[in-house]
């Protein structure tokens, strides 16, 4: 999701939902301490990958809708079609990952059944598939949880299909920004608590904010043993250079990098910016430089947004051929190149 990074979290926002504390009385008992937890990953390399988005940017008071699927389609046309993109994704950039929304109008009603073709295609392709929640549109894009007992209801659905799946990552929320940091890492770990049978390892927990740190989810005990969701993009500036670039994205993750995955950051791709080459001038060019050299640096995992949505600039993808049989063609060569290079698998591209 690509919104301006600006906190905005009015009094008058936060009423008419759920307070942190009635959401852990609603979710489950506070956790006073984390169980025991595999040791913090080294690095999260081992996620490649994209967004695969509604085209109203998985905002929606109806059924997140893929480009290029409908809600016309049955689970079997779903799951053809599904597979087919994520073989081009896999193709056309190397990814072993693909970042899925959802919403309790996706996974509480009819569509849910059409809907796990696109998880069940990926994973039995040897994807890792990262299922995340997205708030609502209009007044309820508010940075906070629509409806806690809708909320409930889709994750326990979305647990009770997938927890056994080793290659299903669950994010609570995308872009918590209506919640204060303390109050975001209250609801993270109730879902921890509420969820205990999800290994820690399989759960992204959101930076706060719009995702765009994770310093004080990090240094949370009771989050121990997740891994860390950044967000992070080059308009939030209107300049910096490469140098700048670097400093920002690593003051974001902190001593954090072993846990953290990058799953959302991405650039004009349709507009012809060539990232192969230096130009200190351009804006977006020092921005993915910098970042994609950053996660290699680090050892970190990078999800580009978007690898495929509709009529979006950022796009590196888009469909081609018969809508029925759907096939993708990259929209930036240089992009691409850039992403693989985040990846470690190319070759070094000289600024």
């Amino acid at each position: 999701m690509r919104l301006p990074k600006t906190r905005r979290r009015a009094a008058g926002r936060w009423a008419p939902l759920v307070t942190a504390a009635a959401l852990v009385a609603t979710v489950g008992a506070t956790a006073t301490g984390a169980p025991a937890a595999a040791a913090p990953q080294q690095n999260t390399a081992e996620f490649r990958g994209v967004n695969w988005a509604d085209p109203r940017d998985n905002f929606a008071d109806d059924p997140v809708v893929l480009s290029g699927l409908s809600t016309s389609d049955d689970y079997a046309h779903t799951y053809a079609k599904a597979t087919r993109v994520i073989t081009a994704f896999r193709a056309n950039l190397g990814a072993n990952t693909v970042r899925l929304p959802i919403n309790p109008y996706t996974v509480n009603g009819p569509y849910w059944d059409a809907y796990r073709g696109v998880i069940d295609a990926a994973t039995r392709q040897g994807f890792k598939v990262i299922v995340s929640y997205w708030e609502g549109t209009g007044a309820r894009k508010d940075g906070l949880i629509d409806d806690i007992r809708t909320y409930r209801a889709m994750w326990d659905t979305v647990v009770h299909a997938y927890a056994d799946n080793a290659r299903v990552y669950f994010e609570p929320m995308n872009e918590p920004h209506g919640y204060t940091d303390t109050e975001w890492a209250d609801i993270a770990a109730n879902w921890l608590a509420t969820y205990p049978d999800v290994p820690r390892g399989r759960v992204f927990v959101s930076g706060a904010g719009y995702n765009d740190h994770v310093t004080t989810v990090c240094a949370d005990p009771r989050l121990r043993g997740t891994h860390l969701s950044l967000h992070h993009y080059g308009f939030w500036k209107s300049y910096a250079t490469y140098d700048q670039w670097v400093a920002d994205l690593k003051e974001r993750i902190g001593d954090c990098a072993g846990r953290t995955v990058a799953d959302e950051f991405g650039a004009p791709m349709t507009t012809g910016l060539d990232y192969n080459k230096a130009d200190p001038s351009d804006n977006f060019v020092n921005y993915v430089q910098a970042v994609t050299d950053t996660f290699r640096e680090l050892g970190m995992g990078a999800v580009y947004w978007p690898g495929l949505r509709t009529d979006d600039t950022y796009t590196l993808q888009k469909l081609v051929g018969d809508p029925e049989r759907p096939w993708l063609a990259t929209t930036n060569q240089s992009g691409a190149d850039r992403l693989a290079w985040a990846w470690g698998r190319a070759k070094p591209v000289t600024r």
